[in-house]
């Protein structure tokens, strides 16, 4: 990441500074890092989201080497994942 070089104004609501500060408590984080994370993944290019979306795919597989994944738990570890996100 680069060099924090611009400054930003912003005014948020109560429920939205609340909610972002909220986050920022619960991550150990500063607000202002937490909003970055936000801007980042709000206008993410299209390589580093489909980066992210291998990377969560094949962190949610056993496989072994030279073995086959089993469908059914792969399936089930996908599941739990999306329930989590929804």
């Amino acid at each position: 990441m680069s060099v924090m070089e611009r400054r930003l104004q912003l005014l948020l609501d109560r429920e939205r500074y609340a909610r972002v500060e909220e986050e920022a408590e619960r991550s150990g984080r500063s607000v202002a890092a937490v909003i970055r994370e936000a801007i980042d993944w709000r206008f993410n290019d299209d390589k580093t989201t489909r980066q992210r979306a291998a990377a969560d795919l094949l962190g949610g597989t056993t496989a072994v080497l030279g073995t086959e994944p089993d469908w059914a738990e792969t399936k089930s570890v996908m599941d739990a994942d999306l329930e989590r996100t929804i």
